[in-house]
């Protein structure tokens, strides 16, 4: 579908781009997750760091983020993923191939967790592929409890869990594996431009209880293929001019940032760009910064000062029966 086939008739687009935090230093930033008023952020030189929303006693000056602490992990190394848990109050963070765990939102280690070591990836709930190994874990507030292992094969660099179904990409291939029989079985390439040996990251994404999203890269674009843990394709197909940097779900929107900075939205229903953020103009430093995008499942607070602008008022019908 092509950006001329955009619905016009919308009167509120479904996203804004506004910004939070205007600048973090001194590390780049690797990942982020936000929950509530607090936003997490690692950082490629180790360290991690917390902002809050601080809320202004006058009503005229527009709340903001602020930086509440900054603190580094022990091993120093860059932080490659961070995870919030926040039914349990824990933050689960990938860095040097081990998963340490913190306190939610305090970011203090859990005194009885050790790090998790020799890990290529990990899912929640709670997978742990290891070189030659899926390890299942069950995670407490106070303890992890190891259950068993799945052999597998080495290589992962992505793994997604949706029910008894593990997604699992190397550089080659997507794998499903089924954890209760241990069952494994190739779906489709990461990459299907079999004269290109140029290195695909792989997106997996976890729409339903048993169903992925996955990208597949054709050489001129980008697939998106829906498929159930048995490996069957639902739905249609998402397709991408390009290979995207960062893929995640807003249900039931898809959200893709794209290598030129766009960013372009589709309906998971229906398959359609419903909305396409341009790319940042030439000079504009802070927005070249696109580097990723998040889906922050719990919800976060975002200060806003325009919305009195926004809003209008609406007759509404009553039934008197």
């Amino acid at each position: 579908m092509s950006l001329s086939d955009m619905p016009t008739d919308l009167a509120v687009p479904p996203y804004l781009l506004h910004p939070l935090i205007p600048t973090i230093s001194p590390g780049d930033v690797s990942c982020a997750q936000a929950l509530g008023s607090e936003v997490y952020v690692g950082c490629t030189n180790g360290e991690l760091i917390r902002y809050a929303l601080q809320v202004e006693p006058d009503s005229t000056t527009q709340e903001s983020y602020s930086l509440l602490s900054r603190q580094s992990l022990p091993n120093g190394k860059p932080i490659d993923e961070l995870v919030l848990v926040p039914y349990m109050s824990r933050v689960l963070i990938l860095s040097d191939r081990q998963i340490h765990f913190y306190t939610l939102p305090s970011l203090d280690p859990v005194p009885n967790i050790k790090p998790i070591r020799h890990v290529e990836t990990f899912a929640v709930d709670f997978c742990v592929i290891k070189r030659n190994s899926i390890a299942l874990h069950s995670l407490y507030e106070d303890r992890l409890v190891y259950s068993r292992e799945i052999p597998f094969q080495p290589g992962a660099l992505l793994a997604r869990r949706a029910g008894q179904y593990l997604c699992v990409a190397d550089s080659q291939y997507y794998n499903v594996v089924d954890l209760h029989t241990a069952q494994m079985f190739p779906v489709i390439p990461v990459n299907q431009a079999m004269d290109d040996l140029t290195p695909v990251k792989p997106f997996i994404v976890v729409v339903g209880e048993n169903e992925f999203l996955l990208l597949s890269r054709t050489g001129g674009s980008t697939l998106g293929v829906f498929v159930t843990g048995e490996g069957d394709p639902v739905r249609g197909t998402l397709e991408w001019p390009s290979h995207p940097l960062s893929v995640c779900l807003d249900y039931p929107n898809i959200t893709t940032l794209l290598s030129n900075g766009t960013i372009e939205i589709h309906s998971v229903e229906t398959q359609s760009i419903i909305q396409v953020v341009s790319p940042p103009p030439d000079g504009d430093t802070v927005a070249d910064q696109r580097i990723g995008l998040v889906a922050s499942l719990g919800g976060y607070i975002v200060p806003f000062s325009e919305h009195s602008e926004k809003m209008r008022k609406t007759t509404l019908r009553f039934d008197r029966n």
